[in-house]
């Protein structure tokens, strides 16, 4: 013999179960896809891992112009120094005087990149901020557009924004970012070892690049000492980078896993945008309509337990027969 508020209270907490289970379980569909998206934080003794975010295509599945791609490692390879770049300023600056007292961290990007050049000076920037070194007193930073058509003004709130991020003022006169001509970036980028290509962006003009994402350590006499791939990195090695730098040693060669910034065949993403989409948006609503089952059958339950002369209010329950 049970009374009937049991039983409705049985089956609640039995549908509350069931209905937190299938809830839990459509928020981790919902957002496996999200959490499968976020880029992993290089651990202390890694070189800098691919950002999961970033376009990456099963080497089966490559579009050919990738094959033009790349970053080449050359360890102890002195930059030419004697290019000429403009700042962020619009002063004509030579690559060398940056050099001389102090190693620099280089990044090769383009500053209207709308992919993982951001990417790949925020994880720089967070890095930077948990280690000791500062900017203009322990190394430089030289970030160098590969876009010939880019200019000082871009250069100047590219710099004004990951230097605020960096939350250290004082060290602006260590970030340099700069644009130079098209022959003056292909030496430097060929010195690096860094190849790109220049590819239609979604409105089919020539604007935007497909490459791959490093940053460099070079030595205070402008030798390339050490490689750091993807967008995020470890302070540890960095830290340490820079200090082997600073005495002129030479890291080794690292894991070669390229991420690449380029856009893939539009339809190919619309396609895989809107599979996503609908499976996130039928799960959202079966949730909501679970949650909306629940809400409507509490209340149901809390009006009926509330009534005058009912079971909850006359104290008595009514049984039934088993």
């Amino acid at each position: 013999m049970q009374s009937t508020n049991t039983i409705r209270r049985k089956w609640l907490k039995a549908g509350v179960g069931a209905a937190t289970a299938v809830a839990g379980a459509l928020a981790l569909c919902i957002s496996a896809p999200l959490l499968a998206a976020e880029t992993p934080i290089s651990t202390y003794g890694a070189k800098g891992l691919p950002s999961m975010n970033s376009q990456m295509a099963p080497a089966n599945n490559m579009p050919g112009f990738l094959g033009k791609v790349g970053i080449a490692q050359h360890l102890n390879f002195p930059l030419p120094l004697d290019l000429t770049f403009t700042d962020e300023t619009g002063k004509q600056v030579q690559l060398g005087s940056y050099f001389g007292q102090r190693p620099a961290i280089l990044a090769l990007v383009y500053y209207k990149c709308p992919m993982l050049c951001s990417e790949e000076l925020e994880g720089l920037t967070s890095a930077l901020k948990m280690i000791r070194f500062r900017p203009g007193k322990d190394f430089n930073i030289l970030v160098v557009s590969i876009d010939s058509t880019e200019g000082p003004e871009l250069a100047a709130a590219r710099k004004k924004y990951y230097l605020k991020m960096y939350g250290h003022p004082e060290t602006a006169d260590g970030w340099h970012f700069m644009t130079g001509t098209q022959a003056n970036i292909d030496a430097l980028t060929r010195a690096v070892g860094f190849s790109y290509v220049k590819i239609p962006g979604p409105d089919g003009k020539l604007d935007q690049f497909a490459h791959a994402s490093a940053i460099q350590i070079v030595t205070p006499q402008g030798r390339l000492a050490q490689y750091y791939m993807g967008v995020e990195y470890s302070p540890k090695d960095m830290l340490l980078g820079l200090d082997e730098a600073s005495d002129n040693r030479i890291g080794s060669p690292v894991d070669n896993i390229l991420t690449y910034c380029y856009h893939y065949n539009p339809q190919t993403n619309t396609h895989d945008l809107i599979v996503a989409r609908v499976v996130q948006l039928g799960g959202l609503i079966t949730f909501f309509s679970l949650g909306g089952f629940m809400w409507v059958m509490f209340r149901r339950d809390y009006r009926q337990d509330h009534e005058p002369g009912s079971e909850s209010t006359s104290g008595k329950d009514t049984k039934v027969n088993g």
